[in-house]
């Protein structure tokens, strides 16, 4: 079969379209035919050799193939979406069998992808770590991305009270508007606590997702209310936040937890209630996906630059058959 792999670790450069044997599943396992693969930064930081430690880290030697998700054909004939720890950028890949789920008719290939990662992540960012109630109010950082843009659609479909984006511009501020925001402002450390109030009524917030981290994390602590929630799942800033005093938590009862989803798939499995939620709204139309540019399989490398340069919205979509 047709594959993208890599000899040695390092940049987009690494990657080489080769032949390779076909994957043979075994227990517990499908042989998936691949009709798109997904891209995202955790395939970057395989290459790269960064991607070495967690539950759901790639082992063996090189060369690999990497890939963390796909969507393809059993060999009876269901359409599949899988997460798997590597081998997705090739035609065939094997996935676990608690790793897929059925896609639903009317849900494309780069929809079903979008909702694996950044999908389940906000999902479980609302659902399970901030617990969030109908009527509360949620500030979401990065509201134009594509785990956030899904969080500002979950906030609603699960009964929002208010929605506030973040973004970092007046285009995807607009964007986070169509959405469902209520509220888009600028996400700028300076001046966040009185912009989110201001947004919210004067009032502080109930809960605020954050994946910026750095300044941006302290300052939207301050924002919070009593018994509010600041979820981090990411730190784009790539600066460190301040230590947080325990009294300063307990001053109005408030609660800073941490997410990531991969242990989480490591327990459980890609597959399940949340996952079908997710593509069932989307078959419904109640949510959507951003899905961005296509490539050949061949043109792995453009993605990974393109996606490293900033230069893509929306899912990334590798196609190993024209």
């Amino acid at each position: 079969m047709r594959a993208m792999r890599f000899e040695r670790f390092g940049g987009p450069e690494v990657l080489a379209e080769a032949e390779v044997p076909d994957p043979v599943a075994g227990p517990g396992e499908t042989l998936v035919e691949v009709v798109a693969a997904g891209v995202n930064f955790g395939d970057i930081k395989q290459i790269a050799g960064e991607h070495t430690d967690g539950p759901y880290a790639p082992k063996g030697p090189l060369p690999r193939i990497p890939g963390l998700e796909v969507v393809g054909l059993t060999p009876d004939g269901r359409r599949v979406l899988g997460c798997l720890p590597q081998g997705g950028y090739a035609e065939k890949a094997v996935v676990a069998d608690r790793d897929l789920v059925e896609v639903p008719e009317g849900v494309r290939a780069g929809e079903a992808l979008a909702l694996l990662v950044q999908g389940l992540t906000a999902w479980h960012l609302l659902r399970s770590a901030a617990r969030m109630a109908p009527g509360e109010s949620v500030v979401v950082h990065a509201a134009a991305g594509g785990t956030g843009s899904l969080a500002v659609q979950l906030a609603r479909e699960f009964g929002a009270g208010r929605i506030i984006a973040t973004a970092s511009s007046e285009d995807k501020r607009a964007f986070a508007l169509e959405l469902g925001a209520d509220v888009a402002i600028d996400g700028a450390a300076e001046g966040y606590r009185e912009r989110v109030l201001d947004a919210n009524h004067g009032r502080p917030v109930d809960i605020v997702l954050d994946a910026v981290g750095g300044p941006v994390l302290d300052s939207a602590l301050d924002a919070l209310g009593y018994l509010g929630r600041l979820v981090t799942y990411g730190a784009s800033s790539r600066q460190a936040a301040s230590a947080i005093a325990p009294g300063r938590l307990a001053l109005e009862s408030r609660t800073v937890a941490g997410f990531w989803l991969i242990p989480l798939i490591a327990r459980d499995g890609a597959g399940g209630p949340a996952l079908e939620e997710l593509l069932d709204l989307t078959a419904r139309r109640r949510l959507r996906p951003l899905v961005g540019a296509e490539y050949d399989l061949a043109r792995a490398r453009d993605a990974h630059e393109d996606l490293l340069a900033r230069r893509t919205k929306g899912k990334l979509v590798l196609r190993p058959r024209s």
